[in-house]
């Protein structure tokens, strides 16, 4: 009963603390939506900045730096149980802002490292988190998401700003830290992407790349108006959950190859590949690559300092040119109906990318390489810590 009666004022307590710092928020608004960047703030004079928040007590959330607090204790208790959080967890937040979910993951596990790049987000953290006497269990790290490495975590749980969706869902499940599960608030299209399926409007390159090492599982839906400032959409809650083993697969060959095929996801895969530009850079990464496994190479194989790695997709370049010349019309004729044979041997020549699944383009890839077509500039290890958003966008 005394334990029940201390929790009752530590939350009562919590609640006060909300309610104080809430009324003294402020929103900038901004048509720009992004990544958090203090070279962006909309108030550029720090004497005057410094007036309005330390005399006024008041700051500014900005919504072009992603800044919307989730504000419904329920919403923000589903998260936690859905989670399902152990006592001995260490969970990672990205962008706690000023506690709201921090507090209550604290409450549940061992301890909760908060990567949040607002200094002024990190002082209120720090205010509200003693104020609940939890301050030993918190670690916070003032930096940039994207740009620091993270510690040991058995779980994340965040409302992270729409703009580092795609990159940082790439390095969590492309990161080298195990992990049990993501818990994400996300922008709701977003969500619905990632959740697509093959044949589904929404089916893309996220969703593909995503899908081969992990599982994603809709939780909910939850209203724009649940934010504070509010934003211009909806989000939603998913979980991610790591598959326990992974394809073999080179994995830079892969998000490679689903670069190539998600272009144009709507044309055929024939269609894509008889490219006249396509053939080219494939034949050029042919040669490079089976010139590599003779020799390994200390540095690129033509004269042009060039090599194809999917990024050739919208225009011509100087490589491109140097390699058309020195390939001759015959051989270039006879390397595509090599690829469209591998195409119609497996079935794939009139089938579309968006309705085909993991399984299908992991044969489709297995194909090609066995028959020394090649997406990547040359065969690696698995590079599980080099995540970017070209890896899933």
């Amino acid at each position: 009963m005394l334990f029940k009666l201390k929790s009752v004022r530590t939350h009562f307590s919590g609640l006060i603390f909300f309610q104080n710092y809430q009324r003294n928020l402020w929103v900038k608004p901004s048509h720009r939506y992004g990544k958090y960047n203090e070279e962006d703030d909309d108030d550029k004079d720090p004497k005057l900045r410094n007036t309005k928040e330390n005399q006024l007590d008041h700051f500014y959330l900005y919504k072009s730096k992603g800044q919307h607090l989730l504000t419904n204790t329920r919403i923000l208790d589903a998260i936690v149980r859905r989670s399902n959080i152990k006592p001995t967890d260490t969970v990672l937040e990205i962008g706690p802002g000023t506690g709201n979910l921090t507090v209550k993951l604290l409450e549940a596990a061992e301890k909760v490292v908060a990567v949040e790049v607002d200094k002024r987000m990190v002082d209120v953290l720090h205010k509200r988190v003693a104020e609940n006497g939890l301050q030993e269990r918190l670690n916070v790290i003032c930096k940039d998401a994207m740009k620091v490495e993270f510690p040991q975590f058995d779980l994340v749980v965040a409302n992270i700003p729409y703009g580092i969706s795609s990159p940082l869902i790439a390095k969590l499940v492309y990161g080298r830290n195990p992990f049990r599960s993501a818990t994400l608030l996300l922008q709701k299209e977003f969500a619905r992407r990632l959740l697509a399926e093959p044949g589904d409007a929404d089916f893309n390159r996220l969703a593909v790349n995503v899908n081969l090492v992990a599982d994603v599982e809709f939780v909910m839906d939850v209203s724009k108006r649940e934010f504070l400032p509010c934003p211009k959409v909806d989000s939603s809650v998913v979980i991610i959950r790591p598959k326990p083993e992974l394809p073999d697969v080179n994995l830079n060959e892969w998000r490679a190859f689903t670069r190539t095929c998600f272009g144009k996801k709507n044309k055929t895969l024939g269609a894509t590949f008889k490219q006249k530009k396509k053939v080219m850079q494939l034949l050029k990464l042919a040669k490079t690559t089976s010139l590599n496994k003779e020799n390994p190479p200390t540095g690129n194989n033509y004269e042009c300092d060039e090599y194809y790695d999917g990024k050739y997709e919208d225009g011509d370049t100087d490589g491109e040119e140097c390699f058309a010349s020195s390939t001759s019309d015959l051989e270039m004729n006879l390397f595509k109906e090599k690829i469209v044979g591998i195409l119609r041997k497996g079935g794939f020549e009139d089938k579309r990318p968006s309705k085909v699944s993991n399984e299908d383009l992991l044969h489709l890839l297995s194909l090609f390489n066995q028959a020394g077509i090649y997406f990547h500039d040359h065969v690696k290890p698995n590079d599980l810590g080099n995540a970017n958003a070209a890896y899933l966008s």
